[in-house]
């Protein structure tokens, strides 16, 4: 008996849309992620024995009327759509798309949006039937098998749907901790996007072709401004399990250049961190890769990664003040920052280094200050964010209760381009003045001499760097030269030349 088809989607925006980032946006570095939680859910769903079908609308550049046709030919029995802050009335409008053309189908939405406004989600349209709460990749599994055989939604942990004009809210459902259970998320791509549709991705800090995958979830701190999901809450995949599928990235996926992985915080437990090393060494595992990581990574695991593969690591610095450092709970110091810097270098190891303008306490004094300091730690690139507030974050609470939260129109959390913008308008600090400190340290920054000295260097001795750099620097480039010409224009800092996420 065939089984019921399930379609999980990463609904059409705009070109090049980042809707899995952590802060979801159109990137000014050419960055496209990879829907990769949706990716693991299809996989789980799929091992139930279902009929999945993973499609990204954002790669594929659809319409909506695309989506809704393709799901009319598919005729999915569950559609599952990925959320964002930014995008989430253009995902609703999806829904009710898809609802259109298929009224007895389940619409169910997943993400952190749907997470933490779930009624206010529901508000949005009639057309959504249910939304997964936190991790979902069981819960869209076993919302599959309560709707394939006909069974009440009740008993689905980590559900809330609709039933006779009310919205019922199941239990939580427990993180999941034994994360070897869920299929290999290279294995899902490879079978869902083929070589074609992964070379559609690019990260502009990393080697191309890539993709993304995760050794862990959860983040054992608590940044204030952390869009990422299930916060506090630290679960590994066991060391074999993570070697076995670099393995098969190694002889099943050649035309891979490097991996990232995009565990929140890869070096976490550092013991952990040094006996996958170690298996990587111990199986002859050549596959480069990248991480995030803090700057609490020591020395010793640095090397270790470095000698099992590593290239680069993704770092947030944030602050060059020590007070709003405390403030945003970075739990990092001054000093470290520096020495960490000094470390990778020794260890061989490049970085990309993140920092936050708009920050509680930031003032121009503070922002140069971290302009400066960007300059002085001279990481192979740069992300220059202002401060965005995503719903569930303490900083999205900071902002509500001091009134300095200037929208609650989610269409408008991005530029109408999908570029980053701020929401943010705190007294003597407006949201197009950090913006103006955002795009003037990263046209300080990218047109340093240091750095377009040791990117040309890159570029001429390592044929894959020179790929990356011309790929991220068409469309950083380009931005640069906007702002450079509208630089002492505050309106065209604030409208015309938003700030993005991606390396610049």
């Amino acid at each position: 008996m065939a089984r019921m088809k399930v379609l999980m989607l990463n609904p059409p925006f705009m070109k090049k849309y980042s809707r899995q980032s952590r802060s979801p946006c159109v990137t000014k570095s050419n960055t496209v992620y990879y829907p990769y939680y949706l990716a693991y859910a299809a996989g789980a769903v799929e091992k139930a024995g279902f009929d999945v079908k993973l499609v990204d609308g954002v790669t594929n550049e659809w319409s909506h009327e695309d989506t809704a046709k393709f799901a009319g030919q598919l005729n999915p029995g569950l559609v599952v759509i990925d959320t964002s802050t930014p995008s989430v009335v253009n995902d609703v409008q999806v829904a009710a798309r898809i609802k259109e053309a298929l009224p007895g189908t389940h619409i169910n939405l997943v993400g952190t949006f749907p997470t933490n406004m779930t009624d206010y989600t529901f508000g949005m349209s009639p057309a959504i039937d249910s939304v997964c709460i936190k991790e979902y990749d069981y819960t869209t599994r076993d919302l599959a098998l309560a709707i394939e055989a006909g069974k009440p939604l009740n008993a689905v942990e980590g559900l809330a749907f609709r039933e006779n004009g009310n919205i019922i809210k199941n239990p939580p459902r427990p993180f999941i901790q034994n994360l070897d259970e869920l299929p290999f998320v290279s294995e899902i791509y490879l079978k869902h996007f083929g070589e074609e549709g992964i070379k559609k991705y690019f990260y502009a800090s990393t080697t191309w072709p890539e993709i993304m995958m995760l050794t862990a979830r959860g983040c054992a701190w608590n940044c204030t401004f952390c869009n990422i999901p299930m916060k506090q809450s630290y679960r590994m995949r066991s060391v074999n399990s993570v070697a076995d599928e670099f393995e098969f990235i190694q002889s099943e996926m050649p035309f891979v250049n490097e991996v990232m992985i995009e565990d929140d915080t890869f070096p976490t437990a550092l013991v952990r961190t040094r006996q996958l090393c170690d298996e990587f060494i111990k199986r002859g595992i050549k596959v480069t890769w990248s991480c995030n990581a803090r700057v609490t990574t020591d020395m010793e695991t640095m090397k270790k990664m470095k000698e099992a593969g590593c290239r680069l690591m993704c770092v947030g610095f944030e602050s060059a003040t020590q007070d709003i450092l405390n403030t945003i709970e970075k739990k990092s110091t001054m000093n470290r920052q520096y020495e960490f810097m000094g470390e990778a270098r020794k260890a061989g190891l490049k970085v990309n280094g993140c920092f936050i303008f708009g920050l509680p306490g930031d003032t121009p004094e503070t922002m140069q200050k971290t302009i400066e300091m960007a300059k002085a730690l001279n990481p192979n690139s740069a992300q220059f964010y202002p401060l965005m507030v995503y719903p569930g974050t303490q900083a999205y609470q900071w902002a509500k209760e001091t009134g300095y939260l200037g929208t609650e129109d989610f269409s408008k959390w991005n530029t109408e381009e999908g570029l980053h913008k701020t929401t943010v308008e705190r007294p003597g600090l407006s949201s197009g003045e950090v913006l103006h400190w955002c795009n003037k340290a990263r046209l300080e920054f990218y047109t340093n001499r240091k750095f377009i000295s040791k990117m040309i260097k890159q570029a001429a001795t390592n044929p894959t760097e020179a790929v990356r750099i011309a790929k991220a620097s068409r469309v950083l480039f380009r931005h640069l030269f906007k702002y450079a010409v509208t630089k002492d224009a505050k309106v065209g800092a604030q409208e015309k030349i938003p700030v993005t996420a991606g390396s610049g």
